[in-house]
């Protein structure tokens, strides 16, 4: 064996080449590319600092052991050494044994003299269910603060030579290097060689992010190497996915229905929120606008507001669509399960109209508990044609329960009731004859409807509107919001109705007339009509009245004397009549009148004026 070179014997560039190296391991002049042009004191260079970082005693194996053969390049023989003396476990991936988990890292031997460390992240779960024991494989990217190995789950490489650079670059393995200078559009690297990093491939978002890169060691991929030209480009962002992807496709797998994790508001839309789980980017859920709180909101802006830090419930995960959807209101008693003991039928509740439909209004008694009011139950008498009437949204009502059905999440409300019923007193207050006064509220073919009191209507029938002329449609006399007076004719309280009369309380001409005018009163008339017993006379328009004649008013005074029985004549009036001529005293006889013939005109007597009957007899004069 031949003694080592001596460095004072050499001359001074090789005496330069051949001394010692302070800084182990490989530098960006480590690798040499394997051609023979390079210079002889490079190749010694790389070899000594090869050799210091090797074993101790390399140094002695490099010049006895590796003697360079006639023939034989230095980059070949630096290749040979390498091989020889590189830490085997530093060029493939290593099976790490837990050791123990801490709040932040799990700790692994590795074979090594010292542990090596992983972050909790980097396990399913964040490292929930891992023991002592479990053994994962790992690849060594460098040494902490605390001189710990640091490790990852990703195959990393650390080439020694060419041939491992050409490797890693082959199967896209990840390389560790350390950043070593900021360059114009980038980084350089150091990965055993000089590498270049292009800015927009290193994962950083600004120059500040970028420039805090230099002196640390990180992982990377080498898209292009050309070992002719010693041009190496690596990649950072393109392992920063990779690893991103991993962590999200862990993190989602580990994912249940029925877990609660931490989120944070990301986005919102009128449909929901967008909620990043986990802290991870690119791990959303959707928490819809349904899902946010058991009362009715609108939009999420009510409730949520973008960057605020959330607990939701993983409600579904579709392995497909690798959609999750998520739940905030989950986390809080469900109100329809207790709802039946706190609220019974009959009993008065307030509440907030949430929303109004042709069929009725929803209003909400607590939060996540709606109600119904049927417009059938709004009112009383007045007819709702629609909820809107009456209600809106927003509006504070109170009511009375009719019914609860919590398994159909069901709550029947009726408004009118927990109003006073007018109908319970309109019978008494407006009796059958009572004369009343309203506003006309509706009008119908059929007749008018007048409010006589608050929630309580009656209908005028178009024939109990005037009494003087027909009528075609109520509008031919009154108006919608006229004031008039009526006179009720009748009361239906089971029916809710009442029927009113104008026409009763509108003096007519026969009543006029008959106030005017007494019994013995001389008026003149007009024949239109002759009867059995006498004559239908016409005093005035609409005025009629009924005439008999003399001789059947005659007739009727002499109907009980012919039916006295024969031989029994009233003898005594015979003699005083025959008396009466004789002496010459007696009344000459009277012309009979003119008979009555239609059309005539002339005048009567009236004999009798019956106001209830509203009947006028007369006779001739």
């Amino acid at each position: 064996m031949s003694d080592p070179v001596n460095p004072e014997s050499l001359p001074a560039p090789e005496r330069a080449s051949a001394s010692p190296v302070e800084n182990p391991g490989p530098s960006a002049s480590a690798i040499a590319p394997p051609t023979a042009a390079a210079p002889a004191t490079t190749m010694i260079e790389d070899s000594m600092s090869g050799a210091s970082a090797a074993e101790p005693g390399a140094a002695d194996a490099w010049s006895e052991d590796s003697a360079v053969e006639p023939g034989e390049s230095f980059a070949e023989a630096l290749q040979a050494f390498e091989r020889s003396h590189t830490h085997g476990a530093e060029r493939q991936q290593l099976e790490g044994r837990v050791i123990s988990v801490s709040a932040d890292q799990v700790f692994l031997d590795i074979g090594y003299k010292m542990e090596g460390v992983l972050p909790r992240s980097a396990f399913q779960n964040n490292a929930e269910g891992i023991k002592p024991g479990d053994i994962f494989p790992v690849s060594i990217t460098g040494r902490n603060e605390e001189n710990y190995y640091e490790l990852s789950r990703f195959r990393v490489a650390q080439p020694r030579d060419w041939s491992a650079l050409e490797k890693a670059f082959a199967e896209k393995i990840a390389v560790a290097g350390t950043v070593t200078g900021l360059v114009k559009g980038g980084l350089t690297v150091d990965v055993g060689v000089r590498a270049f990093m292009p800015g927009s491939r290193s994962g950083t978002h600004d120059a500040a992010e970028m420039e805090a890169l230099v002196g640390q060691r990180i992982e990377c991929r080498i898209t292009k190497l050309d070992v002719t030209d010693e041009d190496v480009v690596v990649d950072r962002r393109v392992v920063l996915e990779e690893q991103a992807r991993s962590a999200l496709a862990n993190r989602r797998a580990a994912l249940k229905e029925g877990d609660t994790v931490n989120g944070r508001v990301r986005s919102l839309a009128s449909y929901g929120a967008f909620v990043e789980i986990g802290g991870l980017s690119g791990l959303e859920g959707l928490l819809h606008v349904s899902d946010i709180s058991y009362s009715r909101i609108a939009r999420p802006e009510e409730v949520l507001s973008i960057g605020q830090e959330v607990k939701v419930r993983i409600l579904k995960v579709d392995p497909e669509t690798k959609k999750i959807s998520l739940g905030l209101k989950q986390l809080e008693p469900e109100p329809w399960e207790t709802a039946a003991e706190r609220y019974q039928p009959g009993q008065r509740v307030m509440g907030t109209v949430t929303r109004v439909t042709d069929f009725g209004a929803f209003v909400e008694i607590e939060p996540g508990v709606e109600g119904l009011i049927h417009i059938s139950e709004m009112s009383w008498a007045k007819k709702v044609r629609h909820p809107s009437d009456l209600l809106k949204a927003g509006d504070r009502v109170d009511a009375v329960l009719l019914s609860i059905r919590p398994q159909e999440r069901r709550i029947a409300l009726g408004l009118k009731q927990a109003l006073a019923d007018p109908w319970i007193e309109a019978e008494r207050n407006f009796p059958a004859g009572a004369q009343v006064e309203g506003t006309v509220t509706k009008l119908m073919n059929f007749g008018a409807f007048v409010e006589i009191a608050e929630g309580v209507e009656g209908l005028v029938h178009i024939s109990e509107i005037a009494a003087d002329r027909r009528l075609h449609h109520p509008s031919d006399v009154v108006r919608v919001g006229q004031r008039v007076k009526a006179l009720v004719l009748a009361v239906d309280p089971e029916r809710r109705q009442f029927r009113l009369s104008m026409k009763q309380l509108i003096p007519t001409d026969l009543d006029e007339f008959m106030a005017e005018h007494k019994a013995g009163d001389v008026v003149s008339g007009r024949v239109v009509e002759l009867t059995a017993s006498g004559a239908v006379v016409e005093l005035g328009e609409g005025i009629r009245a009924a005439c008999r004649t003399r001789k059947a008013a005659a007739g009727e005074k002499s109907a009980p004397a012919a039916t006295a029985p024969a031989g029994k004549a009233d003898l005594s009036s015979l003699t005083s009549m025959l008396k009466a001529r004789w002496k010459g005293n007696a009344p000459a006889a009277t012309p009979e009148p003119e008979p009555l013939a239609e059309g005539q005109v002339r005048s009567f007597r009236i004999v009798n004026l019956d106001a209830e009957a509203k009947r006028i007899e007369v006779e001739v004069a």
